[in-house]
């Protein structure tokens, strides 16, 4: 019995055994509350480990979660403390979150949550880790647990689980180092990732002037002046183009996070008619107004259509093309939420139409929007931002390939 991938170039067999013959204590206090003991939660102290916190490879430090001080800590834990690299498990809503205890601070083992200690001369701490994090004991948990939406496993269910492993433990230090590298890295990414969009919405809203007023709050070095108040319809010119001779059949969406994207790409399936003769074609560079809202965007989307040489989008959108303004100005403009209330003082008051805003073309090129009066400066401010953009979708793209390898190696490389 071995995996398709191996660290052992002897190719020793994998064994099969319950999971619990490889662990000397399950740490479990299920049930157990302040309240019981007499006590309650602090502000500050030792943190407790719960479903809300315990993600899937790591500790969320930043989730909403409880702390305990030194008597809570004492009555709750006894002496059970929990060591760095120690396996916790989540037992419900949701089930399977697997990570280890990141350093030498004490913590409280909170609801919904366990602890594995386990017999160091049959398994390592880091492969038991990866061992629970894989599809195919998640698939087996699932199949063990209780309950209908919202599963459940109990120390029984773990009793009846069987498991693969290596007999040699430095095998299974390999494999558990390889993940545990993996597992650092994505977190790393995923932390920059949350910093620059961070950055990225903080900068937005700091960096175009608020209404009423001619300067931002933060602005780009060398430059001073007020900025002007131009309407749309005197920067810009409206695209009603149809598509007559099918120069594309693309049929494109707006999403949040890809912008214009294909439908199929994006739902996997083609949601227009198959006749999109009469629907306006798009050209890479050209915007796009979608009026119906979504979450985070109460007033729509409008979005620059960059992925693709054309498309084509539904009349009930409205497109226009950058004229006198720098187009990356325009395109993060439009993702501030500053034109929001120009179009919601035009759009017919509590009005919509089937989830659309109710806004005549006339009205919305008539709304006005501040711009630098320098090309230069809103040049600069453009590639601000799509630097940032940059360093999201480079971020972004290096995630999903992590996680990708991740899964195809966590298929692979257990049996």
């Amino acid at each position: 019995m071995i995996p398709k991938i191996i660290f052992n170039r002897e190719k020793k067999d994998w064994v099969k055994r319950p999971l619990l013959s490889n662990i000397e204590k399950i740490i479990d206090y299920r049930g157990r509350t302040p309240k019981k003991l007499g006590l309650s939660w602090s502000d500050t102290g030792y943190l407790a480990l719960s479903a809300l916190n315990v993600k899937n490879g790591y500790i969320d430090f930043k989730a909403t979660a409880n702390y305990g001080d030194q008597e809570l800590y004492e009555r709750w834990m006894g002496d059970n403390h929990l060591h760095k690299g120690q396996v916790v498990f989540t037992t419900e809503a949701p089930m399977g979150n697997v990570a280890q205890i990141p350093n030498d601070d004490l913590y409280i083992l909170s609801q919904r949550t366990i602890a594995f200690e386990v017999k160091r001369d049959l398994i390592r701490e880091d492969f038991l880790a990866t061992l629970l994090r894989s599809q195919k004991i998640f698939n087996k948990l699932t199949s063990l647990s209780s309950g209908g939406t919202a599963k459940g496993v109990s120390q029984k269910s773990l009793s009846n689980l069987k498991v693969c492993l290596p007999t040699s433990l430095e095998e299974q230090s390999a494999i558990g180092s390889l993940f545990r590298t993996l597992d650092d890295l994505l977190f790393s990414y995923k932390d920059n990732l949350a910093n620059y969009q961070s950055l990225k919405a903080t900068m937005l809203s700091k960096m175009f002037p608020k209404a009423g007023q001619t300067v931002p709050e933060i602005r780009i070095d060398g430059f001073e002046g007020e900025w002007v108040e131009k309407r749309l319809k005197d920067i810009s010119k409206r695209v009603t183009r149809k598509n007559n001779d099918l120069v594309s059949e693309r049929a494109l969406t707006i999403s949040a996070q890809f912008g214009l994207i294909d439908q199929e790409e994006f739902f996997q399936k083609k949601i227009a008619s198959k006749d999109v003769s009469g629907y306006y074609l798009i050209k890479k560079g050209e915007f796009a107004y979608n009026k119906s809202y979504s979450t985070g965007y109460p007033l729509g989307a409008i979005k620059r259509l960059d992925k693709y040489e054309n498309g084509v989008l539904s009349t009930l959108y409205i497109l226009f093309k950058a004229v006198d303004v720098d187009s990356d100005y325009l395109t993060h403009y439009y993702e501030s939420d500053n034109w929001h209330r120009e179009v919601s003082m035009c759009a017919a008051e509590g009005a919509r139409n089937h989830g659309l805003l109710n806004i005549a073309p006339a009205d919305f090129f008539n709304t006005r929007l501040v711009i630098p009066k320098e090309l230069a400066e809103q040049q600069a401010i453009g590639g601000y931002f799509s630097n940032l953009d940059n360093l999201i979708n480079s971020h972004q793209e290096k995630i999903t390939q992590l996680e990708t390898l991740k899964k195809k190696l966590l298929q692979d490389m257990f049996i």
